[in-house]
């Protein structure tokens, strides 16, 4: 028997079920094909969420043991019970896939449970996780597959003692060293959960700075403040080999240039190199559909794969691996397949790094608008200037506004600082608008807030800042 839909949807991370709820909201029949047990893709099971419901146990336990003293507060006693903090966190991301579960059934979204593969436009042939086959006939198809662990070459991932990011949300016990290969946002976050725990976190990375993709003053200074908290960095530096023994693992380590080798000993060390688009089974090249260098899905501006009917979002394609980017990226889909002219503006995107001092940017980093010529100036507002940091104890970091010299457009911010990531969005929504750095000087931000740090960073671009 086989199934007739107007859209199917292969996996249902951020960008494949929101792209299924928004289609069935514009009148589509839609299934969505899904291997695991619960819904949500890596995102809500192995990433974003569990990781932030750790990120949060793990502040309030340093909190409680450090800074807690400072406000008056005198605590005594305090012990971890890392069971309880996992068991929150598998509580958390159940609630949150169960969640997912009832918009699919409010909005007769069809759950096909199971391992999806292209047979060519229109066609979806499905290994069911019950067994046997299904075979789906659809008018549309979008792969939203999302991404994997990048693997490295000599250090074989076995979640125990060489753990990917899956397996560092599940550590059943606080090692005594952590070795965090990569110094990207993944690897910087999990490391800093297990240093707050109690572990010796040292960050090995290849380049010479972490978080290659941040504007490049925002990244130094990040460095520090970690640095600061207790993690060691090993930046310029290259990961040749791992041998596992019953007590830990002993890493080989050399130059990046080259040069003398040495060791490393780990109690456990977690592989954070990046993500690969997850494009691998899906009978992409027998249905013909063209992937580039990296293994992406080739698509055109409204999604659409070099074959009719066949399209992808997300991780697969080309752009930054957010969340949020393929939530975005599956609504405009949607809309464009039912006739609509929605519109994703991809430089107004933002990211954040969940950290403490938390990271947050969207738009340009200083760096990409000097390397493309544009006249530019530059506005900063420190965080120990704001009034509500100040009564809060947590003054690290600060705004920094780029704006077009001529025009006075924003071209990016970036924040460094305490809640970076929610005030981000006023920024986000700015540039969407194309303001000004006058524009949000000019908006009244409420007393005493960490957002008045904003203002002012986009009041110095013009020197105008009064607070300073």
């Amino acid at each position: 028997m086989t199934d007739s839909y107007d859209l199917v949807v292969i996996g249902s991370g951020p960008g494949g079920y929101i792209a299924a709820i928004r289609a069935a909201q514009l009148g589509m029949k839609v299934a969505c094909v899904e291997k695991y047990t619960r819904l949500g893709g890596t995102c809500l099971n192995v990433g974003c969420i569990p990781s932030k419901a750790l990120l949060q146990s793990s502040e309030k336990f340093e909190e409680v043991s450090h800074s807690f003293a400072a406000h008056g507060i005198k605590v005594s006693g305090v012990a971890l019970d890392l069971d309880t903090m996992l068991a929150r966190k598998d509580k958390v991301v159940s609630d949150i896939t169960k969640g997912v579960e009832f918009l699919f059934r409010k909005n007769k979204i069809t759950w096909v449970q199971g391992t999806g593969k292209i047979l060519g436009a229109g066609k979806v042939e499905v290994a069911l996780t019950a067994g046997g086959t299904q075979a789906i006939d659809t008018k549309n198809i979008l792969i939203a597959t999302g991404s994997e662990v990048m693997p490295l070459p000599g250090v074989e991932v076995d979640e125990q003692q060489i753990v990917s990011s899956t397996g560092a949300i599940a550590i059943p016990a606080v090692p005594k060293r952590l070795v965090v290969i990569g110094g990207g946002y993944i690897g910087l976050e999990l490391g800093s959960v297990w240093r707050r725990l109690g572990s010796e976190v040292t960050v090995v990375e290849f380049l010479d700075r972490i978080t290659p993709g941040l504007d490049l003053e925002v990244g130094k200074q990040l460095n520090r403040a970690l640095a600061k908290q207790g993690i060691q960095f090993k930046l310029s530096t290259k990961v040749t080999g791992a041998k596992k023994t019953k007590t830990g693992v002993t890493l080989t380590l050399e130059p990046a240039a080259g040069g003398a080798k040495e060791e490393l000993e780990a109690d456990v060390v977690l592989v954070s190199i990046g993500r690969r688009p997850y494009t691998e089974g899906l009978g992409l090249t027998e249905a013909g559909v063209a992937l580039d260098g990296q293994k992406r899905v080739k698509v055109d501006g409204h999604f659409q794969s070099n074959v009719p009917g066949i399209y992808a979002i997300g991780d697969v394609i080309a752009g930054p691996m957010l969340a949020h980017k393929a939530e975005e990226e599956g609504v405009v889909f949607a809309e464009i397949l039912a006739g609509q002219k929605p519109h994703l503006n991809y430089d107004a995107i933002p990211a954040v790094v969940y950290t403490w001092p938390e990271v947050a940017s969207v738009g340009k980093t200083e760096e990409e608008v000097k390397a493309a010529g544009t006249e530019y100036k530059v506005g900063k507002f420190p965080f120990t200037a704001n009034g509500r940091a100040k009564a809060n104890g947590d003054t690290e970091g600060f705004v920094k506004f780029i704006a077009d010299a001529k025009t006075d457009q924003v071209l990016g911010v970036h924040i460094i600082g305490p809640d970076a990531g929610t005030m981000i969005a006023e920024c986000a929504l700015a540039m969407e608008y194309g303001a000004s750095s006058e524009d949000i000087g000019r908006t009244c931000h409420a007393h005493p807030t960490l957002n008045e740090a904003v203002k002012e960073a986009a009041l110095a671009v013009s020197g105008q800042a009064l607070n300073m």
